[in-house]
């Protein structure tokens, strides 16, 4: 299982990023998936999750309303807009799925900074 993130950066309070990552090593379409963060001297925490077809999604409280997450089954590939960005959603953002145990992305920076 390979978990291969990317899209991350530097954007101003405000503005919009979408990470996205890129499976191989399992049957995508029979996973779900999740996005987590972990920001310095924090624990891990789940922000985004969504089922094997994508219709089905859930969001952690600080990030509903300004953060979506979607699938593309045909390019095994899992993203997550975000937009009305904060600082405070400054972060690694990683994605993860669970298939036989946990899998996760190398992780993507994100920083939202003026």
């Amino acid at each position: 299982v390979q978990l291969v993130g990317a899209g991350g950066g530097l954007v101003q309070p405000g503005g919009p990023l979408t990470p996205s990552c890129a499976a191989s090593g399992f049957i995508f379409s029979s996973a779900a998936m999740s996005w987590y963060r972990q920001s310095p001297g924090s624990q891990r925490e789940s922000v985004a999750a969504i089922s094997r077809s994508g219709g089905g999604t859930d969001y952690a409280n600080s990030v509903r309303s300004r953060f979506t997450i979607s699938r593309d089954n045909a390019k095994n590939t899992v993203f997550l807009q975000m937009n009305s960005l904060k600082p405070e959603d400054t972060a690694v953002y990683y994605c993860n799925v669970s298939w036989t145990r946990d899998y996760w992305g190398q992780g993507t920076q994100v920083t939202v900074s003026s």
